[in-house]
């Protein structure tokens, strides 16, 4: 019997669970907000809250005692340069679970696990979310722009030239340079070769 044994097994042996809460608590703290399945955000949320009050701490034990979890540097530097200072004033409950429902492929629930702080969780989304879409369109009106601009100006040339002559040259000045009544090319004379 497993009496007064907290936290679930999720089919994983010891090392492998633990590896997958260092894995999880990493990511919410790097990026903020992450989607996995329910049972597996109510597991690590506990785990997550503990290292940002190791992160609150701010001290050296603390930052090995996280780095002993984590095993990430960086994460461990994010977690006490940034996301612990957001939560200062704040005595615990630092993450919520947001149920979204079934997957598409086996029905687990899925779940957002996330930082209550909302302003922290957009600008790290922002982040990775690139914005092609608000990039491509006003190149797109600026390239028709141009070229609404370039057309206008040859149609005004073009109808003010032909209301202004008014005379029937206009055939000779089509003919390319060069050329003789025939059409054959005129050739320059050369002073070495005589005909």
């Amino acid at each position: 019997m497993r009496h007064a044994r907290s936290g679930k097994k999720l089919g994983r042996d010891s090392a492998h669970r633990k590896a997958l809460y260092a894995n999880l608590a990493g990511a919410l703290i790097e990026h903020g907000r992450i989607k996995t399945t329910v049972t597996k955000a109510k597991a690590v949320k506990p785990i997550a809250e503990q290292m940002i009050t190791l992160g609150r701490r701010g001290d050296l034990h603390a930052r090995r005692q996280a780095t002993a979890f984590l095993r990430s540097r960086d994460v461990v530097h994010k977690l006490f340069a940034d996301v612990a200072p957001l939560f200062k004033d704040r005595p615990g409950g630092y993450t919520r679970i947001v149920k979204l429902g079934p997957r598409q492929g086996d029905a687990a629930e899925m779940a957002y696990l996330e930082l209550v702080d909302e302003e922290y969780v957009a600008t790290q989304r922002d982040e990775r979310t690139p914005d092609p879409v608000a990039v491509a369109e006003p190149a797109v009106e600026e390239a028709e722009a141009e070229a609404d601009e370039d057309a206008e100006p040859e149609l005004d040339a073009g109808t003010d030239e032909g209301a202004d002559d008014g005379d029937d040259d206009a055939g000779e000045a089509d003919e390319p340079q060069g050329l003789d009544e025939a059409g054959a090319e005129e050739a320059p004379a050369d002073p070495g070769k005589s005909n």
